[in-house]
């Protein structure tokens, strides 16, 4: 089917949360990150701006969002952008 290159938000819970530790056990749990950079939100809070590359396939991006419910810190996980790669 292909490739789709995602660009995900991931919010944390608080900004209490270590946000080097979150990064390095995204990293160690999904596979296919690209890139990753901490972008401030306002009043402390920063999200994590996340761009991967995964297969091209039904339900994907619920599927994606789904991986990164699982990890300890995260409040949710947003999809901005799905572009098939030619």
């Amino acid at each position: 089917m292909g490739e789709v290159a995602v660009i995900l938000k991931v919010m944390p819970e608080s900004p209490d949360v270590d946000m080097e530790k979150l990064q390095a056990e995204i990293r160690e749990k999904i596979p296919g990150i690209q890139d990753m950079r901490v972008e401030p939100i306002g009043f402390g809070l920063s999200a994590i701006k996340i761009a991967m590359i995964t297969e091209d396939e039904e339900g994907s991006g619920d599927k994606i969002e789904g991986l990164f419910a699982g990890i300890a810190g995260i409040d949710r996980a947003e999809i901005e952008s799905l572009n098939r790669m030619l």
